[in-house]
């Protein structure tokens, strides 16, 4: 029994499908040329900030004296590491190598077939439901504690889930990762978009959930449908999915007999007990890290937030990788055998990290090159004298051009809330309309551009192209965009407060 769980196939873990990392690779070196060569061409400039961070209105200047150093946007994959974005960028690989490393050790001794076969039984006769409850779960976590990074644990299991249901691995991400950025979008009192953007607006915190209440159920019932169809329709007709052709490898790696085997296996079942515990314990980190959010932001205890916002990746960080190696440990792998196989593991994501690394290289070249200002410095102005309809749509359409260059939420919010605060003022468009525009053209851009980290990541394990996740996805985003577009103007209509 033992030799048969150490055996190592040809083919475990997260295997990274090497086409896409370098077809993304190549967009995102071209981006980072286009944002060196801006810093050269666009006239440099900077408002003064606050003691938070926040930029005061009326107060840009241009630096002509200014002009970024060649040799520093060549040196900036090296140079981000040196930035205020280091810690976040370190986090975010830290957690992809003990996530590759666990996910390897799980997969050799059994323990994702065994979830496999179990949650497949449990929802056979009932499977849009496990859809339902998924995209719930999903959406749910981060509308209200705001967990994105933590979610790519979920995606392997989603799409394995997914194949063995008799759809797709992209069905797989939409219940996982695309279900998580929805809820970024409907946030509720999510502490990274919706708290953060209130106290910076000066609203009180949890003042108009009423209407993001119902921005929730729209944007739920928009995805759980939309997947819900699509998976009807692949069940029928499989080879029209646009990852038909890489879906097949990993179909192969999880047969449904050697799932329903690992079920009859005392020793997998007592690893996966294991690893469920894990699981158990990082959920209670983000419930600990939601509530330390809430809290800081009420106290106005900038301590306690910031361990709020850190709580969860801890969490994930710790008890993730420990609960894989004790599941490992429980099934039969032992001192070497299980060192090594987390090592195999971390090798298999590995590829991914320069894509992260080129990110954090995109926004530094941004952030020292002084035009991100000079371009809110233009917006701020090219606004004056439009009407409050579209005033809210020009504000929705620049923060989701932004989400190309600012990934973070709580970054893009010190930079434009407190100066489109004040313009609402000015413009007829109420504060609490600018927090719920800010939440929805943040949360769906998560899954649309090339310098998305995470959204890369989530393809990249599965080997979807971004040619084919941009074909799925133009529906989707139709519909949110439709969605957002009447959220708006239905803000503008009531005078939302």
């Amino acid at each position: 029994m033992e030799a048969r769980k150490n055996e190592k196939p040809a083919q475990q873990g997260l295997n990274i499908d090497k086409k896409t990392v370098i077809g993304i690779a190549v967009i995102l070196a071209v981006i980072l040329f286009v944002a060196g060569l801006l810093t050269q061409v666009l006239p440099r400039g900077e408002f003064a900030v606050d003691e938070n961070g926040s930029v005061i209105a009326g107060t840009y200047e241009k630096d002509p004296d200014y002009r970024m150093p060649i040799w520093r946007i060549v040196l900036s994959p090296v140079l981000a590491f040196t930035s205020g974005n280091a810690v976040t960028g370190g986090a975010i690989i830290a957690i992809l190598v003990l996530v590759g490393g666990t996910f390897l050790i799980l997969d050799r001794v059994g323990v994702l077939k065994y979830l496999m076969a179990f949650i497949v039984e449990r929802f056979q006769s009932r499977r849009y439901l496990l859809i339902a409850v998924m995209v719930f779960f999903g959406m749910f976590l981060s509308s209200t504690a705001g967990i994105l990074e933590e979610t790519l644990t979920l995606v392997p299991i989603a799409v394995a889930v997914s194949l063995a249901m008799g759809w797709d691995s992209l069905t797989g991400i939409g219940m996982s990762f695309v279900a998580v950025a929805f809820g970024f979008t409907a946030a509720t009192f999510n502490p990274f978009n919706v708290i953060t953007v209130q106290k910076l607006a000066g609203l009180p915190i949890f003042s108009g959930l009423w209407l993001r209440l119902i921005v929730f159920v729209l944007v739920y019932a928009t995805l759980t449908g939309f997947l819900i169809l699509y998976a009807r329709k692949i069940e029928k007709h499989p080879e029209k999915s646009p990852a038909y052709k890489t879906d097949a490898a990993i179909r192969d790696r999880y047969p449904m007999d050697a799932c329903r085997e690992a079920l009859q296996d005392p020793d997998i079942a007592r690893a996966t007990r294991i690893f469920v515990i894990s699981l158990g314990c990082v959920l209670a980190g983000t419930v600990a890290s939601f509530v330390l959010s809430v809290l800081g932001a009420r106290l106005e205890n900038e301590l306690m937030t910031t361990i709020g916002s850190y709580a969860s990746m801890g969490c994930m960080a710790i008890f993730f990788p420990i609960g894989g190696l004790l599941a490992g440990r429980r099934a039969g792998l032992r001192g070497k055998k299980l060192a090594g196989a987390f090592w195999d593991g971390i090798k298999t994501i590995l590829p991914v990290v320069p894509l992260v690394v080129f990110i954090l290289a995109i926004t530094y070249v941004l952030d020292e090159g002084k035009i991100m200002h000079t371009i809110l410095n233009a917006l701020a102005n090219a606004m004056q004298g439009i009407p409050p309809y579209g005033v809210i749509l020009l504000m929705f359409a620049f923060i989701a051009l932004l989400e190309f260059f600012i990934g973070s939420g709580t970054a893009k919010a010190f930079l434009v809330v407190p100066l489109m605060s004040i313009l609402c003022d000015l413009l007829g468009v109420t504060r609490q309309s600018m927090v719920l525009t800010f939440c929805l053209a943040d949360g769906f851009t998560n899954l649309l551009y090339p310098t998305s980290g995470l959204m890369i990541i989530a393809i990249g394990m599965v080997g979807v192209s971004y040619k084919n996740w941009l074909k799925w996805t133009a529906k989707l985003f139709l519909l949110e965009g439709v969605i957002s577009v009447a959220i708006m103007l239905f803000c503008v209509w009531i005078g939302y407060q």
